[in-house]
């Protein structure tokens, strides 16, 4: 994947944060940190996102539709 270099603004705080973890080598530089902030956010985002859409599914539907197939006579499957 190749890699953009953009230019960003942090709260002197944030970077005081990330300066004392690259010190503490838990990081190589600032960048590898806030690249690594971000990643783990948007994977949160999507988890939640994905945890949201499956709130609004009706179990006893989707239940339903998994059994459904179960019913079938197993006779009728063709052997593997």
């Amino acid at each position: 994947m190749g890699k953009t270099k953009i230019a960003i603004t942090l709260d002197e705080k944030f970077v005081e944060e990330i300066d004392h973890l690259v010190d503490r080598h838990l990081f190589q530089n600032r960048s590898q940190a806030i690249q690594n902030a971000v990643e783990e956010k948007l994977s949160k985002m999507k988890r939640t996102r994905l945890a949201k859409e499956c709130a609004k599914l009706d179990r006893a539907f989707e239940k339903a539709m998994a059994e459904e197939g179960l019913a079938e006579d197993l006779s009728k499957w063709p052997e593997y």
